[in-house]
Parts: C-alpha cells; sequence; structure tokens
C-alpha cells in the first residue's frame, strides 16, 4: 500500500503497472503467516498486513481487546516484514475509532503505532481503519499520528480523486467465489458485486454518527 501511494500521489519514479493491484489482510491472523505467506513468496506478490498490536498472541502487558482466532507472535511479524511484506497499522485493541473521546482515540493510534515501530524495525506508513470506520475526527488523529495513507473499505475501486486518509477497498471474503474475486480484480460489474456491502456500509454510517452525537449530547465523549 505504502509503495502504491507513494507512486501514485509522490511522483517518484516508479512504473506501476496499468492496472495495479495491493492485496492487503486485516488484523494479523496466525494463518497469514502458515498459509498466505508461501504463496505470496511462491508468486512473488507483495503485501500489506495491518497489524493490531494489543492482540498479538504475545503482548503480554499490552493485551487488549479480543481477537478472534490465533493471531501472528511479535518474531512472525518481524519475519513476515524481512520478507518484504509491509506492516501497517490497525489501532491498538481494534475497536470502532469513531466512537471513542479524543484522548481515547489518540492513544489507540499511536500506541499501535509505535509498537508495531519498536517491535518491527522500520517505519510504519500506513494504517486501515478496524471495521472501516472512520469520520473527519478520526482522520485527523490519523494524520497527527504520523500515518500519511489510510484505508477504509467502502467496496469501491481506488481512485486519484480519494483522500489518502480514505481509501477504498474491496472485501475479499469466505464467500466470495473465484468469479467474483476475478471480476473484483479486473474491475468489472464492482456496484453489482457489492450492492449488498455498500448498502450495508451506508446504513451503518448514519448509524455510528447518530450513535456518537447521542453520547456527545450527554456528555459520554
Amino acid at each position: 500500500m505504502a509503495d502504491l501511494v507513494a507512486s501514485v500521489h509522490k511522483n517518484n519514479g516508479r512504473s506501476l503497472p496499468d492496472k495495479p493491484v495491493v492485496v492487503t489482510f486485516d488484523d494479523g491472523y496466525a494463518d497469514f503467516h502458515t498459509h498466505a505467506l508461501p504463496l505470496l513468496e511462491q508468486y512473488t506478490f507483495p503485501a500489506t498486513v495491518f497489524l493490531t498490536s494489543g492482540w498479538v498472541s504475545d503482548a503480554g502487558k499490552d493485551a487488549a481487546g479480543k481477537p478472534l482466532d490465533d493471531m501472528l507472535s511479535w518474531g512472525q511479524a518481524r519475519e513476515i516484514a524481512q520478507t518484504g511484506i509491509e506492516i501497517g497499522g490497525h489501532s491498538h485493541s481494534h475497536p470502532q475509532l469513531d466512537q471513542l473521546p479524543d484522548a481515547e482515540l489518540r492513544q489507540e493510534l499511536r500506541k499501535n503505532k509505535g509498537l508495531l515501530e519498536e517491535r518491527i524495525g522500520a517505519p510504519v506508513a500506513t494504517m486501515a481503519y478496524p471495521y472501516g470506520y472512520s469520520s473527519a475526527r478520526v482522520r485527523r488523529e490519523v494524520r497527527k499520528a504520523g500515518y500519511w495513507a489510510a484505508c477504509a473499505v467502502n467496496n469501491t475501486l481506488a481512485a486519484d480523486r480519494h483522500d489518502l486518509l480514505a481509501i477504498p477497498r474491496l472485501t475479499i471474503g469466505r464467500h466470495t467465489t473465484m468469479s467474483m474475486f476475478r471480476r473484483a480484480v479486473e474491475g468489472s460489474a464492482i456496484p453489482l458485486i457489492y450492492l449488498r456491502e455498500r448498502a450495508l456500509t451506508k446504513g451503518y454510517a448514519v448509524v455510528r454518527r447518530t450513535r456518537y452525537g447521542l453520547r456527545r449530547v450527554r456528555g459520554n465523549v
């Protein structure tokens, strides 16, 4: 992701394919190391892993949140980074960032970035929002935390017009058929493939803005 953004927006002279595709993985599950990494290396595909620092299997005193499955260890994350896979941020405890008070939001972003850079030993320039949720307030804090690009979901193709702090992505899940995957990679019939997901995303956005507004009125944020 960092290479794509640098090539498109910083004019660094690197050539891109006509239709560049960035493969990203969220959260940092252990099966990335056992299943995905060998295939990426076999086909020499680059990728980005957005890692939740509080979910790392040996997080110790920094453990936070509730991972849904077995997670990568710090040693595995370092090994992944050494193969050339980019490690990006994904918050510390995987909350809905747009629902957090300012102080907690800053802590989530900065602790995640700080731990990743300390444990991986490399700068972390990009991140992805947990659940894809963000807001103008969240994006301002992301910039202040030192990230220069961030990914949402939105299930639409990324283009130059998009905000660098809200780069859309296409969801590939267990119910994605090979036909759907092929069409997504080719950039064809995207609105039809993701009709349901895009409708749900818009509905969730309204609910989240309303919920956050009510909490502000009540003085809870």
